[in-house]
Order: structure tokens, then C-alpha cells, then sequence
């Protein structure tokens, strides 16, 4: 993306401190100007739900602050203290160097400076992320591969049986991020894998890093990040991987999901069965419970699906309400501005669930152009659900239309233990679209028996309809 676009939903590859911050016992260290590290921290962690900042996060983020000394003579001196400093005060298994677009422009050797520090044997990798070089999505995969490269390095892997490294959602970026890992964690456990999640509360920090090479395989869950990643992997440690382009959301695709990775594994199919009948006879008996609900309100509720967020969350969300939920598909607009060489990808994986994708996913990233196409295509329409920031949320108030948050940014809401993946999370998020339709009053305004209807609908009292 090189134009300047409206209603920006991701910052730049400087958020990679964020994917640092992610990692328990690292730290980043940013050698940029003052002001950068902050804004990234106010977008990712504050407009992602409040997120926090964490040790050595926010605005106690290690920093060179760089000023027009640096920038006429190079602020290499001080990127070398500055890492000296966070080496003897900060407190971290992992030190992560990230430029930003000063540092690139004047040229600091930023990568060999943090190299000359790893040949002491302290723990210092060296990034450069400079703003100009794309946004957090490509930051996120450039720390992680840079972190592998660096600091695990050359090493005999020794392969362990049902060990597999997972890579997945972008920390912050998504902002159900921590509980996304934990129930993807947990659900490979149930099958019977050993899991290196990498990222959250559920990693064991650096010496789950140390794993990486020793995994019996990969498992990508994500259409496009971390695609480089896992063919990093295959070419330095002969790794194989399996790439599952579609978040698991709801009953249909957490179970493809599950007997996929199984069959890839080795695991036997009787045990992947008995764990997916378990969970699918809980999920449809919750699900069963809210017929009655659906059947008294029918002609209140949204039907027409509008998505906007990142590929991940966009196509998993979507999958699960057009296959499970009966919405009737109008726009996924993918906001991540993924390469051009992974959209017939994208489009191929959710047509291989619904043919009605094949002409309703956009790639754009500005919103207003989002917005305009969105008013095009909702001709009037009060029946619509807008699932995405707190942008689409104001489009809903205009339009009298429903919203559900689902990517940023989120200033309005609080995040703290909050997923939509899985058998749980579909559940989660089948009660947060229609718990939100009570709080959109024009949601009972107006009856919608016919087309043509006029009549106007007063709803029962609540207590009795619920």
C-alpha cells in the first residue's frame, strides 16, 4: 500500500514490538524517533480493546529517541548504548532491535550492531523495520523469521513425534489474540499433540523457541501470514508443514479442521472422532436451545452478512455464519493488503466452502472506500449485520443497521479473555451478534412481514419474548 487511504486499520512494520511484547521474556528495543513506539502502542494495544502494555511494554518500551543529531550523523553510538542500557536494567530472556524509517534512511547497521552483541553471547537480534518497508502484518513475519534466523540459528533438529509448532493470528492485531492461541492450544491437545504455541500466556517463552526445530511438523492456521515463516522452516530445519488457510470458527470447520491436522499427524482417526463427537453434540444442543429465540424475533434480527477485518478473522467468521447460521453473504472486505499473489488463494479457500464467496471477497484497505461499496450494496437495507471496527460501527448507527465488533480498531470495548475460535468460540459469537441486536434501537422499529410491509411491529416486552 503506497497511497494514503482512509480510516487506516493496521500501522506500520514498526508493530513487529508488538509481536515481541507477545513473546513472554522478550523485549524490543526501537531505534527510531520519539513518538513512533507510542503511536504503535496507542493503535495496537489501546484501540485493540485495551489490551495493556505488559513489562517493558507501552511507553517503558527501551528506546533511542532519535533526533537530528542522529540523523545527520548516525545514531549508531547511540543504538549501542541504548542496548547496553536495556541489557543491564530490563529484565528478558530476548532482546529484539526494531527500526524504524529514520534509522533505514540514514543507513544504521542496526542488524550487525545487534550481531556483535549475539557474538558475546548475549541475547540481541536486529530487525529492520522501517515503516516504508510495508505494514504490521509483514513486521509481524519479519521479527518472527529474524528471531529464528538469529537467535535458534543453525542447529541438528531432532525431530519429536505429535510435537508441532503452531503459527497463526498477528498478536494485537488480532485483539482476541491471547484466548485465539490458548483454544487453538487446547485443541490440538486434544487430539493428542504436544503444542509450541510461541505467543501468550499458554508459552513457555524463549526455551519454547529453543523447540522450534525439533517439531515433527508446522501447522500454519492463517491464510497468508506466516506462510514465510514455515517455508523458512522447511528449508533451515527440513520441516514440513501444514497450511490450514481458514480460522476454525463454530461446529463445521473446527471439526474439518481437527481431522485434517490429525490425518496429517498420524493420529489415529478413532481418537480425532471421539473428541469431535463430544464436542459437536455439546455444541448443537447449546445451539438447538436458541431456536426458540431465532423462531419469536425472526423478523428483527440481521440476515444480510457485511465483514470487515483481517483474512483471518474475515474468512473464519464468515464460513461459520453463511454455513451454520443462515446469513446471507454481501461483502468480506479483507483489510490486511495481503501480496497480490495470495488472492486467488484466499478466494479458492473459502469457494471450497461456499461458492457464494467467489464474487463477494474485496481486498481493500481503505475504509472509505469499504464504506462506499458496503452503502452501495446495502440499498436501504435494516437487516444488515456489520461485523469489523469501530469505523463500521459508526456506519451502522447511520444506517440503522447491527454491529459486532471484530477487528480495529476497538476503542470503544475491553478484551481481556475473549475468543471466537472453536466450538466455544462460534457459540461466543452467535450470543455477541444477537445480544447486540438489543442494544440497536431501531432493531424493533419497524416489521419486516413482507417487502412491501409498512406496518409497524411493537415487540412483546422482553421478559415475555425471552
Amino acid at each position: 500500500m503506497s497511497s494514503i487511504i482512509e480510516q487506516p486499520r493496521y500501522t506500520c512494520a514498526l508493530a513487529a514490538q508488538q509481536t515481541v511484547l507477545a513473546i513472554p521474556g522478550a523485549l524490543p528495543i526501537v531505534h527510531a524517533g520519539p513518538g513512533c513506539s507510542a503511536k504503535i502502542r496507542e493503535f495496537t494495544a489501546v484501540c485493540g480493546g485495551h489490551q495493556g502494555e505488559g513489562y517493558g511494554g507501552g511507553f517503558n518500551i527501551s528506546c533511542t529517541n532519535s533526533y537530528e543529531q542522529e540523523i545527520v550523523f548516525g545514531g549508531e553510538k547511540k543504538l549501542k548504548s541504548t542496548i547496553n542500557g536495556a541489557l543491564q536494567i530490563m529484565k528478558g530472556d530476548l532482546f529484539v532491535v526494531l527500526t524504524g524509517c529514520t534509522a533505514d534512511i540514514v543507513g544504521d547497521d542496526t542488524v550487525n550492531i545487534a550481531k556483535e552483541f549475539a557474538d558475546f553471547d548475549k541475547p540481541v537480534v536486529g530487525v529492520e523495520t522501517a515503516g516504508f518497508k510495508g505494514n504490521g502484518y509483514l513486521g509481524h513475519e519479519m521479527v518472527v523469521n529474524a528471531i529464528i534466523e538469529q537467535f535458534i540459528g543453525s542447529v541438528e533438529p531432532h525431530p519429536r513425534k505429535y510435537l508441532v509448532n503452531v503459527f497463526s493470528v498477528v498478536p494485537f492485531q488480532d485483539p482476541y489474540w491471547r484466548a485465539d492461541l490458548e483454544i487453538l492450544k487446547k485443541l490440538l491437545e486434544s487430539i493428542g499433540l504436544n503444542v509450541n504455541i510461541l505467543f501468550g500466556y499458554d508459552a513457555d517463552g524463549v526455551s519454547e523457541w529453543k523447540e522450534i526445530p525439533n517439531a515433527q511438523f508446522n501447522l500454519l492456521v492463517s491464510p497468508w501470514v506466516g506462510l514465510s515463516t514455515v517455508k523458512l522452516l522447511e528449508r533451515k530445519y527440513n520441516t514440513p508443514f501444514l497450511h490450514y488457510p481458514v480460522l476454525p470458527v463454530g461446529a463445521q470447520e473446527t471439526s474439518a479442521f481437527l481431522r485434517s491436522v490429525a490425518s496429517y499427524a498420524g493420529i489415529e482417526k478413532n481418537i480425532v472422532e471421539g473428541v469431535i463427537q463430544k464436542q459437536e453434540k455439546r455444541f448443537y444442543k447449546y445451539l438447538d436451545s436458541l431456536i426458540d429465540f431465532l423462531t419469536e424475533l425472526r423478523y428483527n434480527l440481521p440476515v444480510e452478512l457485511y465483514t470487515v477485518a483481517d483474512s483471518a478473522y474475515a474468512l473464519g467468521t464468515s464460513v461459520f455464519l453463511v454455513n451454520e447460521m443462515g446469513f446471507i453473504l454481501k461483502g468480506v472486505y479483507i483489510i490486511d493488503d495481503p501480496p497480490e499473489s495470495q488472492y486467488n488463494q484466499i478466494r479458492e479457500a473459502t469457494m471450497l466452502r461456499d461458492e457464494i464467496f467467489k464474487d463477494n471477497i474485496f481486498f481493500e484497505s481503505d475504509g472509505g472506500l469499504i464504506q462506499q461499496g458496503i452503502i452501495k450494496k446495502l440499498n436501504k437495507s435494516r437487516r444488515a449485520l456489520f461485523l469489523g471496527s469501530g469505523w463500521e460501527r459508526f456506519l451502522a448507527q447511520e444506517t440503522k443497521n447491527n454491529y459486532s465488533f471484530l477487528s480495529l480498531p476497538l476503542p470503544e470495548t475491553v478484551i481481556l479473555n475473549k475468543s471466537f475460535l472453536g466450538y466455544r468460540g462460534g457459540l461466543a459469537l452467535v450470543e455477541e451478534i444477537y445480544s447486540d441486536v438489543f442494544k440497536t434501537k431501531n432493531s424493533f422499529s419497524r416489521s419486516t412481514f413482507s417487502d412491501n410491509s409498512e406496518e409497524e411491529y411493537k415487540p412483546r416486552e422482553f421478559s415475555h419474548a425471552l
